[in-house]
C-alpha cells in the first residue's frame, strides 16, 4: 500500500523539526536591541526592554521599541542630561548617538562574552 499525498504531506517537515533540535542552542539571535553591547573603547551597557543599564553602571528606564532605544544620561556620567539614541541597524551593531552639537554616530557591537 503506497503512502497518500497527505500522509506524506504531514511527515515532510518532520527532518527539518530533527534538525532543528539537534543545533546548539544560542546559535540564532532575535532581531530585537535587547541584550549586551560594546563599544571599541571599552565601554559596555545592556538594554533588557525598557530597562538599561549605562556605561557608568547605572539602571535606569528609557524608551524602548524593538529595533530603537532612547534615554537621558544621568548626572553622574559624561554628557549628563543629555539624550541618547540608539538604533539597531544589524542584529549585530548599534548605531548610538548622544543629542549634542556636533556628536559623532558611534557604533556598538554585540559584546561577546565567549572566550
Amino acid at each position: 500500500m503506497k503512502p497518500t499525498i497527505a500522509v506524506l504531506a504531514r511527515l515532510a517537515p518532520l527532518p527539518l523539526l530533527a534538525l532543528a533540535l539537534l543545533l546548539p542552542p544560542g546559535t540564532a539571535r532575535a532581531d530585537a536591541i535587547d541584550g549586551h553591547w560594546c563599544a571599541d573603547d571599552g565601554r559596555h551597557l545592556s538594554i533588557e526592554g525598557p530597562a538599561i543599564t549605562t556605561p557608568g553602571g547605572k539602571r535606569l528606564s528609557g524608551q524602548y521599541r524593538r529595533h530603537y532605544f532612547s534615554y537621558v544620561v544621568p548626572a553622574s556620567e559624561p554628557n549628563a542630561g543629555a539624550a541618547t539614541a540608539m538604533t539597531l541597524v544589524s542584529d549585530d551593531i548599534v548605531h548610538l548617538k548622544v543629542l549634542i552639537d556636533a556628536a559623532k554616530t558611534e557604533v556598538w557591537r554585540r559584546c561577546d562574552f565567549t572566550s
